[in-house]
């Protein structure tokens, strides 16, 4: 039986304590530094979406010099922007097309691949384990010795009222 003291579980409990928070310790260390940076989501977010036509801001934030003069250009009449004006206008706010949101991907390949690599390693356990866990067959599977298995149990006459033996004719020596 384990019998611990009071001062003894409060000695273990303390050097716990200060291990967790003492500066060379692996939890310490672990969480000194970011690994990724932080999104903050109470900021307007971007994403293309088919449901949501409108993000909640443009595609680019930080504007070149050339993009700003496009957008006081934006501000004039339409008619006189080039096709490619427009698109480069277009791109500043999205960032992709319906049709580009629209086009299919590759992951179905993915999922497809993963399941196949599933069944596989299943058939390696399964084959693994008809050699090596499971016994053999034992001898009743065998056809000749299920053959005397059912000629004992005519010549003994098991269960002659309803059973397997009313099912024969002893007369004829074949099955009803």
């Amino acid at each position: 039986m384990l019998h611990l003291t009071a001062g003894r579980v409060g000695s273990r409990l303390a050097s716990r304590a200060a291990a967790a928070f003492s500066v060379g310790s692996a939890r310490m260390a672990s969480t000194s530094h970011a690994v990724s940076d932080v999104v903050d989501m109470s900021k307007p977010q971007y994403w293309d979406r088919r449901d949501i036509p409108l993000p909640d801001r443009a595609f680019k934030e930080s504007l070149t010099a050339a993009d700003q003069s496009l957008k006081q250009k934006e501000k004039g009449p339409w008619g006189q922007l080039t096709k490619e004006e427009k698109i480069a206008l277009y791109r500043m706010s999205f960032c992709q097309t319906y049709p580009e949101m629209n086009e299919p991907s590759a992951e179905w390949k993915t999922v497809m691949g993963g399941i196949f690599i599933f069944l596989g390693i299943t058939g390696l356990v399964v084959l693994w384990q008809s050699i090596y866990v499971y016994p053999e067959t034992p001898p009743t599977f065998d056809p000749e010795l299920q053959a005397k298995q059912i000629k004992r149990m005519l010549d003994m006459r098991i269960n002659p009222i309803e059973g397997f033996s009313a099912k024969w004719d002893y007369e004829k020596g074949q099955w009803k």
